[in-house]
Formats: structure tokens, C-alpha cells, sequence
């Protein structure tokens, strides 16, 4: 009797792993989950290096322009330079195990449910870490000498009050300006209790007399922009004094009420980008299902960066 050929439908092709496609669908599961969580990545400064422990973000000011008497010669005047160095942290590992027997068990795909939470924790991790950046930025002096550092506001209704949130986001955009800081990425990340304050107030933010533009609405729960910021609701904004994990992270972040940025205030650089790895323990008999990523964050340009705080 011949042998039957069974369909492997993990393949590749039909050919080699018969596992391949599984674990690629593993993986786009944590993929998707990180982009779909992480909001500050996209919105700041990333570099990847291949090797090393360090990449440095070169930075300068302005320099000058003068008068030229005839018969002068000119030697050149100087523009001030700098440069951040940002330092890769440890392997970030979000891990799962997964019992065969509980799988054997279960009427649903556990192993999806684990994957999309993986990502969506490492993505948490990333956007907490680049936040509390941000936050730190604000209150740093200038880069360069001779250049602008950053800004902290303080107004005790900022929480409370939307018509104050709504002028120092204002005022925050005037110190942008003052400072040279670039009018296009520019963001402000709130935490949802005060984006739906915006939403909901009779406020200029989405009234259709001010904005030619739809800028959200009531009924959408939407608002799109304050001041030619863009508005990111999230939970990662830190409001508590942060004394673990990497030092260049930790603050007391207890009076954070919003924080506006520019794409140029914080960075990330990258030495191993997000990846996925699973493999069955035969002396657990389970499966264990990780993603993992080595980065490290730090202050770029503290001008591109405005706290709102209440005390």
C-alpha cells in the first residue's frame, strides 16, 4: 500500500519547516499588537547601529551673520556643537508559557491571546520609557551652549480646568515658536480623562465657527489638534514618582499634567529591533512564546519639549 502525503500546511512552499508559517503568524501577531499600542516610536527621533553599546546624536545652534567692511578678511565664525549619547539598555523580554495539556484542553487559541499581549506589553514598556524621556527633557538644560532648554508650566487647574489646559497648550506652542522649534511634529500626549475634557467642553478646540477644518467632534469623541499639535490620547503618560528600572528613565513624574513635544526632543537607538522567538520544553512539556527587543532612549533636544505640571 503506498504511503499517503499529508498536506503540511505549515510549509513554506510545501517545502522545509513544517512549522515555518506558524511562527510567522506568531510573529505578525506581536508586531501588530506593538504598532497598534506604541505611540511615541513613530514620533521621535530612532537610529539603529549593528554593534556597540552607544550611538551618539550629533547636535549644533545657530551661528551668526555680520556686516563685511571692504578689505576685511573673513576667517569664519563658529556655530556651537554638542552631541547626545544614548545608551543601549538590557534585553526587554516579554515571555508566555503555554502548558500542552491546558492547550489540549482549551476550545480557543490561547497562543493568540499570549502573542497579541506580548506586544502590546513591550509596546507599553517602549512608549512608558520614551515618555518619562520626554518629561526629563523639558526640565534639561540646552544641548549646546548658548541654545535653549527646555520648558516646564505650571498651572494647578491644568487637570481640572479645560479652558487652563487649553492656554497652556497655547502658551507651549508660543515657547516652540520662541525657541525655533520646527512647526511640523509636534505633539501633545494627554491622558484620556483630560482628552475627553477637550471633546466635551463648549470650548473653541472643536466648535465648527474656529475650525473651518473638522478637528474631531462631539459625537466622534474625537479631537485631532490644539494650536497646530497633534493630540495622542494615552495611558503612558507617567503621573507617579519613578524610582526602578534605568536610571535615565526614572523621576518624580507625580504632578505631570500633559506634555507637548517635538519630534527632535527624545531618541531611540536601536541594536536588536523587535523579535519573536517560540520552542517546545520537553522537560516543562509546554511551549514558551517570548518577543524581545534591545534599545536604549534618551534626551536629543530639550527646546522640543514643554511639561504641564499642577504644582
Amino acid at each position: 500500500m503506498a504511503n499517503m502525503t499529508p498536506n503540511r500546511f505549515g510549509q513554506l512552499n510545501q517545502a522545509g519547516d513544517p512549522d515555518a508559517l506558524f511562527l510567522k503568524v506568531f510573529a505578525g501577531e506581536v508586531l501588530t499588537a506593538f504598532d497598534e499600542t506604541n505611540v511615541a516610536k513613530s514620533r521621535s527621533m530612532v537610529r539603529t547601529i549593528t554593534s556597540g553599546k552607544s550611538a551618539q546624536f550629533p547636535a549644533s545652534w545657530k551661528g551668526t551673520a555680520a556686516y563685511h567692511s571692504p578689505g576685511t578678511q573673513l576667517l569664519g565664525t563658529g556655530v556651537g556643537l554638542n552631541e547626545r549619547t544614548l545608551i543601549i539598555d538590557d534585553v526587554l523580554i516579554a515571555d508566555r508559557s503555554v502548558a500542552q495539556i491546558d492547550e489540549l484542553k482549551t476550545h480557543y487559541d490561547i497562543r493568540s491571546i499570549y502573542s497579541r499581549d506580548i506586544g502590546m506589553a513591550l509596546a507599553r514598556a517602549f512608549d512608558k520609557n520614551l515618555l518619562q524621556v520626554a518629561i526629563l527633557a523639558a526640565r534639561a538644560a540646552a544641548t549646546v551652549s548658548g541654545g535653549n532648554g527646555g520648558s516646564v508650566l505650571t498651572d494647578a487647574a491644568y487637570l481640572t480646568t479645560v479652558a487652563n489646559l487649553e492656554a497652556g497648550l497655547f502658551t507651549a506652542a508660543q515657547k516652540f515658536d520662541e525657541k525655533d522649534v520646527p512647526e511640523s511634529d509636534r505633539y501633545v500626549g494627554i491622558k484620556p480623562a483630560q482628552y475627553y475634557q477637550l471633546v466635551a467642553s463648549s470650548s473653541k478646540v472643536i466648535h465648527s465657527d474656529y475650525n473651518p477644518t473638522p478637528n474631531g467632534g462631539y459625537a466622534q469623541g474625537k479631537v485631532f489638534r490644539i494650536a497646530g499639535m497633534e493630540i495622542v490620547k494615552t495611558n503612558n503618560l507617567p503621573q507617579s514618582n519613578i524610582a526602578t528600572g534605568p536610571a535615565a528613565y526614572q523621576g518624580n513624574f507625580t504632578t505631570v499634567a500633559a506634555l507637548a513635544w517635538q519630534k527632535g526632543a527624545m531618541g531611540t537607538v536601536k541594536l536588536l529591533d523587535l523579535a519573536v522567538e517560540s520552542g517546545w520544553l520537553i522537560d516543562y512539556q509546554c511551549t514558551l512564546i517570548l518577543g524581545k527587543y534591545a534599545v536604549g532612549h534618551g534626551i536629543l533636544r530639550p527646546e522640543c519639549a514643554v511639561e504641564l505640571k499642577t504644582s
